[in-house]
């Protein structure tokens, strides 16, 4: 279960960082209009869990830390806006006596399930 949530967590981190990437492109304009394309929509949210990373196995937690360190504070802001402006998952940090300030990563499962790793602050 916790190398799931590590592999999955480490995969939404380098597609947080994609996303980040190709938002800071320059925007091309539209052609003419089409018909709309179908993207697969991300799941809505079913179920948080919070999970600190002191709950993870060793290698794991360094693997974490070496993906968060790598994006940068950027994206790590970006993150931490997105909970900030979802009420559901805001609420269920709150309801763990956190914040999005402690979050590190995050990743959301097709099923809906969306686990948030978090880091006490030392």
């Amino acid at each position: 279960m916790r190398r799931t949530i590590f592999f999955t967590a480490a995969a939404t981190l380098m597609l947080v960082g994609a996303a980040s990437a190709q938002q800071q492109t320059t925007p091309q304009p539209s052609p003419a209009p089409a018909a709309p394309k179908s993207q697969p929509a991300a799941p809505a949210i079913q179920s948080v869990n919070v999970v600190d990373i002191t709950e993870l196995p060793k290698d794991a937690q360094t693997q974490v830390n070496q993906i968060v360190a790598q994006r940068g504070d950027a994206g790590l802001q970006t993150l931490r806006k997105s909970i900030d402006a979802t009420p559901k998952v805001k609420s269920a940090l709150e309801a763990k006596g956190m914040s999005s300030a402690q979050v590190i990563a995050a990743s959301m499962q097709p099923n809906g399930a969306l686990t948030l790793i978090t880091k006490k602050a030392s």
